[in-house]
């Protein structure tokens, strides 16, 4: 999932780029990355949110059989998305769980982990680290891990309840990001202020370049 964040992060630093860029899908996690392709001329671009995408996946697992893995967040917050996935798709199989500690995994423990999460049978891996971590996490175990792995940012938080989404209103118009800023100013307002000033200006500067460059391709 591509969001503002991640964007001008990619721009800036050559590991997350090379992840994003090797990545099977990358989608526009935000308005202002949607509109940002619809003035390169996509048009139509709709947002593809993580934690919608997460959703309609778990819908669609249910349905085909397919068992998922969740990886990140805390117990605590797995347990409650668990309890509301399965309430919400009692058909889903949930093959594990895993929590990692809030530091680098060793390659003995990463080792570990794989194991368990190659030995649960799961057939998508839904990873919940937040941008950069879990871009980096998943271009890391590309062709270690035996399922699909999907990215899908801070939807553990959403629909387990910890975090509440903002209004439709304010997601249809790209603001979701100021009600999260307003609700966790301390940890957030650099992301959302600084990147988006970044991103801000970027587009400014390369909308009238896209704009030539399409009427000189018709």
């Amino acid at each position: 999932m591509c969001n503002v964040h991640g964007v001008v992060s990619a721009a800036a630093e050559t590991g997350l780029r090379k992840a994003i860029n090797g990545a099977d899908m990358a989608t526009p996690d935000g308005k202002p990355v949607a509109v940002a392709l619809s003035l390169q001329g996509f048009r139509g671009q709709p947002r593809i949110s993580g934690p919608e995408l997460m959703w309609k996946c778990c819908e669609q697992a249910a349905q085909c059989g397919v068992s998922i893995f969740l990886y990140g967040s805390t117990w605590e917050n797995l347990s409650a998305l668990i309890k509301e996935l399965k309430a919400s798709f009692p058909t889903l199989k949930i093959a594990d769980a895993y929590a990692p500690p809030f530091r680098q995994l060793n390659d003995e423990e990463d080792a570990v982990v794989v194991r368990r999460i190659n030995n649960s049978g799961a057939g998508l891996v839904f990873v919940g680290l937040g941008c950069p971590k879990q871009e980096l996490w998943m271009a890391d175990h590309k062709g270690r891990i035996d399922a699909v792995m999907l990215g899908v940012g801070a939807a553990f938080d959403f629909h387990s309840g910890k975090v509440q989404r903002a209004p439709l209103w304010m997601q249809d118009m790209g603001l979701e990001w100021l009600s999260r800023l307003i609700k966790e100013p301390g940890r957030l307002w650099r992301r959302y202020l600084v990147t988006n000033f970044i991103f801000l200006t970027y587009i400014l500067w390369r909308t009238p370049k896209w704009i030539w460059s399409r009427r000189n391709n018709r």
